[in-house]
């Protein structure tokens, strides 16, 4: 068969034009893999169950073991809550006057006093005294003299700030002292009260009128909120007592008790009256302190600690609430033997519950120096507590 050249130009010239585009198109006609000759020949892998997978076990950051439902969670405070012991510490009547100003004026010291009982006060979680006497230097102090006025230096203040008392009632019948050119004074009464107040000692039972004597102190103690009122017994002098015009001291009337009382009693857990009342020198409180303790505790008191009487007196329970109704002459320059005795009373509270009291017998010097009292005088003071409570009329 013969072909002519044409023939084979044109199949050559369209066989460049095919591969020149197949080239431009990106399409590559691969050439076929020729089996080496030292190669096995490859065998199709069978069909085949995977292996099972490695577990690598992975501590969980939170694992908790589910626990059944509770009808009353359980809960695990972060802070102890169970109740703290708080102890309070009261005093009899202090009066750094008279004798008692005239040696601290010579020995040039005004702790000589509280020396050697400062570390029984200061342990306390708060100290309260009863001040029946004024601190001012407007007027002449009347030294080692037989008189009624009983002004003393305002370095008391320190002193007793020193000594470690917290609390001051002042619902007290020689608050108005002036010395022996002027019976009575509001001069006198309002540097007490200053001079109290500039050592950060609290003062309750008194102010510039009836409505701020009758105001109370409240301080919280261990989560534990006390409260504080202090009244003077009716029988006393008329000029120390506040009315809504006058300054002076909140007088002891069942009206003035509950009003005091109902106005604090919903601010505090535990509420405390200071009454000053009775008839000095008598152990055995009279039917007005009777009556009075009555009222104080019937108004809501939880505790009553009196004063007033130079001598220790009685304790009883009413209607639970303990009443502890004089505890004598803490520093003071009277010299008869039952005066110079007085009783340290602590009192303790588990959170807000009362469980008891400790009394510590003292005995003060003419000259102020209080000390522990020994065995025997000790075991006379408890002695004549015990006779005088249990005498109280049934």
């Amino acid at each position: 068969m013969k072909i002519s050249l044409n023939t084979i130009l044109l199949n050559l010239l369209l066989l460049l034009l095919l591969s020149a585009c197949q080239a431009q198109a990106g399409i590559v006609t691969p050439a076929l893999a020729q089996p080496s000759p030292s190669s096995p020949p490859v065998s199709p892998a069978p069909t085949a169950t995977p292996p099972p997978p490695t577990i690598i076990p992975i501590a969980p950051t939170i694992a908790p073991t589910p626990a059944p439902p509770s009808a009353t969670p359980t809960i695990s405070p972060t802070l102890d809550t169970q109740p703290i012991t708080t102890t309070l510490l009261f005093t009899g009547v202090i009066v750094p006057a008279r004798c008692v100003q005239a040696a601290l004026d010579t020995k040039g010291n005004p702790d000589y006093p509280y020396e050697e009982v400062r570390q029984i006060i200061q342990q306390a979680d708060l100290a309260v005294g009863t001040f029946n006497a004024t601190m001012s230097d407007q007027v002449e102090h009347t030294g080692c003299l037989d008189t009624y006025q009983l002004v003393g230096s305002p370095n008391n203040a320190d002193a007793l700030a020193r000594a470690g008392f917290d609390v001051m009632s002042v619902a007290t019948n020689h608050i108005k002292d002036c010395g022996l050119m002027k019976s009575w004074c509001d001069e006198t009464f309002f540097d007490t009260l200053r001079h109290l107040e500039r050592v950060n000692i609290q003062t309750v039972g008194a102010g510039e009128d009836l409505a701020e004597a009758l105001q109370p102190v409240i301080v919280t103690l261990n989560g534990v909120r006390f409260g504080f009122v202090s009244l003077g017994d009716s029988k006393m002098d008329e000029i120390v007592f506040a009315s809504p015009q006058n300054p002076g001291i909140a007088r002891l009337t069942e009206e003035n008790l509950k009003a005091a009382i109902e106005a604090v009693r919903p601010q505090v857990d535990v509420l405390i009256a200071l009454p000053h009342w009775g008839s000095e020198s008598n152990a055995i409180p009279n039917w007005n302190q009777r009556t009075q303790a009555k009222q104080i505790v019937e108004a809501g008191a939880d505790l009553v600690v009196g004063n007033h009487t130079h001598v220790v007196q009685s304790i009883q329970e009413l209607d639970g609430v303990p009443v502890f109704y004089g505890l004598g002459n803490f520093v003071f320059d009277q010299d008869w033997a039952d005066h110079r005795q007085a009783v340290i009373l602590l009192v303790n509270f588990l959170g807000k519950k009362y469980v008891g009291y400790e009394l510590i017998p003292t005995h003060v010097n003419r000259d102020g120096r209080v000390h522990i009292a020994g065995p025997q005088e000790a075991q006379e003071i408890l002695r004549r507590i015990e006779q005088s409570s249990q005498a109280l009329p049934k």
